[in-house]
């Protein structure tokens, strides 16, 4: 198999399971630490003709993280495209198993079944805790309805805020963060990198969590650790 992965987690689930297998890869797949790949540009801006000289079996992408366009264009090319679409961490698994099947793993990775096993058993949450979850700021952006990463923190306690919101990461005034008073504001390293000198200054008199975006919103191997590295920054 020759396979491009546009989506930096799955791209980590593919080079842990199927080595030798990846051989395109978008400029922000970080993992593993030294992936030895074409790069292809980044997720919403793929170079498609970069793609394309690979000679790939398939093209692994994501409805949320690629655009349409793009993967409409590869597929007119004539490359095969595996569009995943994953809203919770049941729906994870399934797609992630889905994935490596269409690359040719024939025997279920270890890390696949460590990680389920972790998540099937999370002891209740004792209490359960209200955040507001920004992803961006200029303008401010929260997880909003129906996302992974809000199922993530549900499972952990955590209820957002936003979660029945209309728009799935809708722009909210600060004001209105802030007034909505949350047990904590939960600020990730990605897609913008929250920081302890760049976010918790907006938010005076609330608590505030700096957490691993790759363990927050990944869906790959690091879902076998996600409970322990955010319960603890939590």
């Amino acid at each position: 198999m020759r396979v491009v992965s546009l989506v930096p987690s799955l791209t980590e689930a593919v080079a842990r399971s199927a080595p030798g297998a990846l051989v395109g890869a978008t400029d922000w797949c970080t993992h593993p630490p030294g992936l030895d790949v074409v790069r292809v540009g980044g997720t919403k801006n793929p170079a498609t003709e970069r793609i394309l000289s690979l000679a790939p079996d398939l093209v692994i992408a994501n409805e949320e993280e690629n655009r349409a366009p793009d993967l409409a264009a590869l597929r007119a090319a004539g490359a095969e495209v595996l569009v995943t679409e994953i809203r919770d961490v049941p729906q994870a698994f399934r797609e992630l198993a889905r994935v490596l099947d269409a690359c040719g793993v024939t025997d279920r990775p270890r890390w696949l079944d460590e990680a389920e096993q972790v998540w099937s058993s999370l002891p209740e949450p004792g209490s359960r805790r209200t955040a507001v979850v920004p992803i961006w700021r200029r303008p401010w952006m929260v997880l909003g309805r129906d996302t992974f990463a809000g199922d993530v923190l549900a499972r952990l306690g955590l209820d957002h805020v936003h979660a029945t919101h209309p728009d799935r990461y809708p722009r909210v005034p600060l004001e209105e963060l802030r007034a909505s008073a949350p047990d904590v504001v939960v600020l990730p390293d990605e897609p913008y990198r929250f920081t302890a000198d760049d976010g918790p200054e907006a938010f005076p008199g609330l608590p505030c969590a700096l957490v691993s975006g790759r363990h927050l919103t990944w869906y790959g191997p690091s879902l076998a650790e996600a409970p322990r590295v955010l319960g603890g920054a939590l």
